[in-house]
C-alpha cells in the first residue's frame, strides 16, 4: 500500500478484514493502486460510489449503494441487505437477495459477469467487513500511534509496556524495537524505578526509558509502592531497604532475581546472598560480633556467565538488556542468515529465531504465518498447508525454529516461504551452560541449574519447598517445556 494520505490508512484498515479477503477484493485493489492493471469503473452511475476505492467495493456502505444504484433496490431493501450482512453467519439470509440483485443489474445493462462479481464481493462482507466510519476511526488510532512512535519513541514504548498484557508483541520485542530506534533503555533499579515504566531525562535533552518494578515477575505493586515511598535519597544496601520499606524478604528475593540491586554495586548472586542473610537465623551470642567469634568475610561468589545472566533475565523480567539468545547460540548453528541481512540474501536461505507470534487466520486457507526474531530483527515465515502437515509439531509447539526455504520479495516486504522447519527449542534451556558441547545438544541443564544462587549439584525437587525457584512443574522437566516457560510466544489461531 505505502500510504500517502490519511484515507489510504482507512483503506488499509478495511482491506485486511475477512469480508474483502473472501470477496476477492484485495489483489484487484493493490494491483490498481500499483498501476499493474487499469482502474475500471463500469458506469458513470457507479463512479461516485467506487471512484475513491479504484472501482473495488471495500466498505459495507458501498455494498448497499451498489444495490441501490446498479440493481434498483429500494432504501428498505438495501436496509434488509445491510442486516443480512450483519447476520450472514448465523442466518445465511444474504442468498435470498441474489436473484433480485442480478436481475436488477441486467435490467440496467450491466454484464452478467460483472453482476456476479459484484454480488460475490457483497457476499464476502458477510464474513465481517468494516463500515467506512469504523475504518476511519481505527485509522485515526493508527495515524496517532505511528506519529508517536516516529517522534516520541521512548514515550510510545513506555506506554506499551505499561499497558501489558496486550497485542501481538511481548515486552522483549517492544524493548528490542525501541533500542533499534535509538531509545536508551535502563534496567530496573531499587533507587530509580517506580512501579510503572517511566521516562528519565538524558544530558543531550532526549528521554531514556527506565524499566519499572512491574516488569519483575512475582513482585506485588503494594511492595513496590512502599519501596518508592521510603526511598528518600536512596538505599545504600539490601538491609536498609528491608528496614525502611518494611517489605517481606520474598519481595527482596524478587528484586534480587530481577537484578535491581546493580545500582548499589550488587550483582544478582551477591544480592541474593545478602537477602538470604537477612532471612537466616541470628547467630548465637558466643559467635556474634560481641562474643568470641570472628566476623565472616564477604563471600567471593563466582561470576555468572552471559548465558546464565540472559536466562535469569528472562525468568525474572521476560526480557534481557544484555543479549539476545540467538546472539549466544549463533556460533554453534552454522549456515544461518541473520534476519537483518535477508534483503540482500540469495533466494534460498536458512534462518533461525525465537517465535514471537503464530497466526492461522480462518481466511488464509490453512496457511500459517510465523514471526521469528533474532538479534538483528524479525523474519516473516509463511508455512503452506503441505509443509505444516510434515512439520506440524515443530510449527505449533516450537519456541526456537530453524527454517529453510526461499525468499519472496514484494517491494520493501520480504517473506520466507518455508520448505523445512526444525524445532531447536531444547537449545534454549542450555544457555545457562555456555559449553559448546552442551549447546550442540550433548546435555540438558538440570532443573536446579537455572537459578544464580543455587549450587550445581543434584537436588531432588520433592525435598524443596513448594515455591522454591528450583522446583518446576512436572510438565516443564523436558528442555522443550523449559523453553516454553522461558520464551513464550503469542499464538492466534
Amino acid at each position: 500500500m505505502r500510504p500517502r494520505e490519511f484515507y489510504d490508512l482507512v483503506i488499509e484498515v478495511a482491506i485486511v478484514r475477512p469480508g474483502p479477503i473472501q470477496g476477492g477484493m484485495v489483489h484487484p485493489y493493490i494491483n490498481r493502486r500499483q498501476g499493474k492493471e487499469p482502474v475500471n469503473l463500469p458506469s458513470t452511475d457507479l463512479r461516485p460510489v467506487l471512484e475513491r476505492t479504484l472501482g473495488v467495493p471495500l466498505f459495507q456502505e458501498q455494498a448497499m449503494q451498489i444495490a441501490v444504484v446498479a440493481a434498483g433496490f429500494t432504501p428498505e431493501e438495501a436496509d434488509r441487505l445491510r442486516r443480512s450482512l450483519a447476520t450472514f453467519k448465523r442466518m445465511g439470509t444474504i442468498g435470498t437477495f441474489r436473484d433480485r440483485f442480478l436481475a436488477g443489474m441486467a435490467e440496467r445493462g450491466y454484464e452478467p459477469g460483472f453482476a456476479e462479481a459484484c454480488f460475490a464481493q457483497i457476499e464476502g462482507f458477510g464474513e465481517y467487513g468494516f463500515p467506512e466510519s469504523h475504518a476511519a476511526s481505527f485509522a485515526l488510532l493508527v495515524y496517532a500511534s505511528a506519529w508517536m512512535k516516529c517522534h516520541h519513541p521512548a514515550g510510545f514504548a513506555c506506554a506499551l509496556l505499561n499497558s501489558q498484557p496486550m497485542g501481538f508483541y511481548a515486552p522483549a520485542q517492544i524493548v528490542r524495537d525501541a533500542r533499534e530506534h535509538g531509545v536508551e533503555v535502563r534496567p530496573v533499579s531499587v533507587n530509580h524505578s517506580a512501579w510503572d515504566n517511566t521516562l528519565e531525562p538524558r544530558p543531550d535533552g532526549r528521554l531514556a526509558l527506565r524499566l519499572g518494578f512491574r516488569q519483575i515477575k512475582g513482585l506485588r505493586e503494594e511492595d513496590a509502592g512502599w519501596i518508592v515511598a521510603a526511598r528518600g535519597n536512596g538505599y545504600p544496601d539490601v538491609e536498609s531497604l528491608w528496614r525502611r520499606a518494611g517489605v517481606p524478604p520474598a519481595a527482596l528475593e524478587r528484586l534480587a532475581e530481577g537484578d535491581a540491586f546493580t545500582c548499589i554495586g550488587l550483582g544478582r548472586r551477591d544480592a541474593l546472598w545478602a537477602v538470604r542473610a537477612i532471612r537466616a537465623p541470628k547467630p548465637l551470642p558466643l559467635f556474634g560480633p560481641e562474643g568470641e567469634g570472628i566476623t565472616e568475610a564477604p563471600p567471593d561468589l563466582p561470576h555468572m556467565t552471559l548465558g546464565e545472566q540472559v536466562v535469569e533475565d528472562y525468568l525474572a523480567l521476560r526480557l534481557s538488556l544484555r543479549a539476545h539468545p540467538m546472539e549466544l547460540l549463533r556460533p554453534h548453528l552454522p549456515g544461518l542468515v541473520a534476519h537483518g541481512a535477508l534483503a540482500a540474501a540469495p533466494v534460498r536461505v536458512d534462518v533461525c529465531g525465537l517465535v514471537i507470534t503464530r497466526q492461522r487466520p480462518g481466511t488464509a486457507s490453512g496457511v500459517i504465518f510465523v514471526t521469528l526474531e533474532d538479534e538483528t530483527g524479525v523474519c516473516n515465515v509463511v508455512v503452506w498447508p503441505k509443509v505444516y502437515e510434515r512439520f506440524r509439531r515443530a510449527v505449533i509447539g516450537g519456541r526456537l525454529l530453524r527454517v529453510a526455504g526461499r525468499l519472496q520479495r514484494e517491494g520493501a516486504v520480504t517473506h520466507l516461504i518455508a520448505d523445512t522447519v526444525t524445532d531447536l527449542s531444547d537449545r534454549l534451556s542450555m544457555l545457562a551452560d555456555g559449553h559448546p558441547a552442551h549447546l550442540n545438544g550433548a546435555q540438558a541443564i538440570d532443573p536446579t541449574e537455572g537459578r544464580g544462587d543455587e549450587a550445581r549439584r543434584p537436588v531432588p525437587t520433592k525435598e524443596l519447598p513448594p515455591h522454591h525457584p528450583a522446583r518446576q512443574p512436572r510438565s516443564a522437566r523436558h528442555p522443550r517445556d523449559q523453553a516454553k516457560l522461558l520464551f513464550p510466544s503469542r499464538d492466534f489461531h
